[in-house]
This record gives C-alpha cells, sequence and structure tokens, in this order.
C-alpha cells in the first residue's frame, strides 16, 4: 500500500490529483457527504445544545468501508475536500467516521487542481476548520428544523408535496412582498427631450448629443417646449479632453457567473454549475464558489 492516501470530494478530481502527486500517493473519492442527519428522524437533539444525530446513508457505507481500510494502511491521511464550510464538513465527518488520529492526518486546501497548486498545498496543511464545521452543522440542523416542522404544515393547509425551508421561505415571503408593492404602484408617464446636433466644418462632420435636464409631465407641455427650441441658437461653452481608462470586468463570483451565463447561454442554474465543476475538476478554471 503505498504511503500517502488523500481524500477529495470527486472521483473526477482524484485521477488528476493522483497524477500531480505520483507514485507515493493514492487518491480516492469520499463521493461528497458520508453522512448525514437521519431521513426520518427529526435527528436533532433540541434538549442537549441541539445536537445533530447522523447516520452513514446505505448508499456510501462500501465508500466508508473501502476508506476506512484504506486509511489503515497509510502513513499519513491527507484530507483535501472543498475549502468551503460543506467542504470542510466532509473532512471533519471523514476524520470521526473513518477513526483518524490526530498526529498523521492533515487538512489541505486548493483553489485550482494545477500541478503547482497541489504541491503547494501538500507544503501547507492546516488543521481541520471547527469554526467552519460548526457553521454547516449549524445550517443543516436549521435546515431539518424548520423543513421538518413546517413542510406538514403545508401539505395540510394547502396541498402535498410541497416544501418549506430556511431560505426558500424567507425568498417566498421576499418575492411575495415586492409583487404587492409592483401590483400597488401606480404608475406616470414623463417626456423625455433629446436633440442631436450636427455640424459641418474644414469638410468633416461632427455630431453632439444632448438632453433636456428636466423630465416633462404631460405630452403638450413637451411639444409647447419643442416649438421654442426649434428657433434657439445653441452654442457649445466648453470642451473639456481627458484620458479615460477602463479596467478589466473583475473575475467571477458564482452568482455574476450564473448571471452572464443565463443571460449570454440561456444557461439554468443547475447547467452553469454543472459545467464549472466539469472545468474546475479538469483543472480549467479556479474554485467556482464563492
Amino acid at each position: 500500500m503505498k504511503k500517502n492516501l488523500v481524500i477529495v470530494e470527486s472521483p473526477a478530481k482524484a485521477k488528476t490529483i493522483e497524477r500531480f502527486l505520483g507514485k507515493d500517493y493514492h487518491v480516492m473519492s469520499s463521493y461528497g457527504h458520508i453522512r448525514d442527519l437521519k431521513k426520518k428522524d427529526f435527528s436533532v437533539d433540541i434538549e442537549n445544545n441541539f445536537t445533530p444525530i447522523y447516520e452513514i446513508p446505505d448508499d456510501k457505507k462500501k465508500v466508508v468501508a473501502e476508506l476506512k481500510a484504506a486509511a489503515k494502511q497509510a502513513e499519513t491521511v491527507w484530507l483535501a475536500s472543498d475549502e468551503d464550510r460543506e467542504g470542510e464538513a466532509i473532512s471533519w465527518h471523514l476524520f470521526d467516521a473513518l477513526g483518524l488520529k490526530d498526529d498523521n492526518t492533515k487538512r489541505i486546501v486548493f483553489h485550482e487542481i494545477t500541478d503547482t497548486a497541489i504541491h503547494r498545498a501538500i507544503e501547507t496543511p492546516r488543521k481541520i476548520d471547527k469554526n467552519l464545521v460548526d457553521a454547516q452543522q449549524a445550517r443543516r440542523v436549521l435546515d431539518r428544523i424548520v423543513g421538518f416542522e413546517l413542510s406538514p404544515v403545508l401539505w395540510r393547509k394547502i396541498k402535498p408535496a410541497l416544501s418549506a425551508g430556511r431560505v426558500q421561505s424567507v425568498a417566498v415571503r421576499l418575492i411575495v412582498e415586492r409583487e404587492r408593492e409592483i401590483q400597488q404602484f401606480n404608475s406616470e408617464s414623463a417626456y423625455r427631450i433629446i436633440a442631436i446636433f450636427t455640424k459641418k466644418e474644414g469638410g468633416e462632420s461632427f455630431e453632439v448629443k444632448g438632453e433636456y435636464n428636466k423630465r416633462l409631465k404631460t405630452k403638450e407641455e413637451a411639444l409647447a417646449l419643442l416649438e421654442k427650441l426649434k428657433s434657439s441658437l445653441f452654442s457649445i461653452e466648453d470642451v473639456t479632453v481627458k484620458p479615460a481608462r477602463k479596467s478589466p470586468a473583475a473575475p467571477f463570483t458564482t452568482s455574476t457567473l450564473q448571471q452572464e451565463a443565463s443571460r449570454k447561454l440561456g444557461f439554468s442554474v443547475a447547467q452553469t454549475m454543472s459545467v464549472a465543476q466539469r472545468l474546475y475538476e479538469s483543472g480549467k478554471i479556479t474554485y467556482m464558489r464563492t
């Protein structure tokens, strides 16, 4: 057995990372989370400081057994899940479920799957960030409390198969409140006057665009002002010339990536994140969840 066992979330990453690290490293995948709250039970001990009660799902028991066997034979175990609260929780669950020890377990993170980034991560390991783990557990517990308690109310009062959630229920309320504001809004018409001035001088044509600095409430007012402007004289009082500097667009965040993919390509959020995940795993982009 190889001296070093590296555990990542995705099998697609595993092949690439093992190629970078060489023959002394064996890279395996956890295939995402290996433990979760029980599906059919509440699984939160409210009386004991909201302690979550976890189980290994049936479809993950074989993966856990294989990882545990490999970890026992390795000199060092490297937990290389993503550097966000979900990834940190995966590392913590692996540490606990596989019975790992502090003295031969290291946590590594990287934001891109390249040779340089992977070796830099190996050179700078750290401990599991319990604050991030606690943040993920708090999110999961809140999801369970809200969903488990409120979803049955929706089934009884509205219709079956509806769900309530920590995020979605709040988002629905914000959307409803905004829609009510839109429905109650009384629109008012306003008129803008825009003029385009052209002039020929020295064999060249010049064009200047200007806008009247007030909005007019009625069409009659706008037409009356246009009649006055027809006989008016216009002059340029000042010309200012200064250099302009345009910065390149900032790198995408998760939300701006999704917005641009939707606007330019018509992609759904799920499509965008699926493509981004594959690009990340093949080393083409940096980590796509920010």
